[in-house]
């Protein structure tokens, strides 16, 4: 019986590739599950509610953020053991896709923000109107 034996480098340099390669993997799977930007960008609806609401929900960032800490999990493994001969592409990628979510997230927070403020504004001027209108009518 034959038996191929791996020495510790050729371990060490294949679990490297394989790193390298999940890191990719999540990288691409990041990019993927990013919003759309078309869906970003064109939103229809028949008010301002609307179109909060449609952009709120294009905002969010579904398993981006997920992919991309599993990302920077595998990058951060294969860094700390320096198994990456060349990650400079990988670090830039990662910090890219960083910015990129954060931003989507704070954009989805602040949107969330007026699509709460914008109703309770409609209600506070139209108590204004309505007030207004008595005071005429008296």
């Amino acid at each position: 019986m034959s038996q191929t034996t791996l020495d510790d480098d050729e371990l060490f340099g294949e679990a490297a590739n394989e790193i390298r390669t999940d890191v990719e993997s999540s990288l691409e799977t990041t990019r993927a599950a990013l919003p759309d930007t078309e869906t970003i960008w064109t939103v229809e609806a028949d008010n301002s509610l609307g179109v909060l609401n449609a952009l709120h929900s294009a905002l969010e960032t579904g398993d981006a953020a997920t992919h991309l800490r599993d990302a920077k999990k595998w990058y951060t493994m294969g860094k700390r053991a320096d198994a990456f001969d060349d990650a400079e592409d990988l670090d830039a990628e990662i910090e890219r896709l960083e910015t990129i979510v954060e931003d989507l997230e704070t954009a989805h927070e602040q949107v969330g923000d007026l699509t709460r403020t914008v109703p309770e504004l409609r209600s506070m001027l139209d108590e204004v109107d309505t007030t207004e209108e008595r005071d005429e009518s008296d």
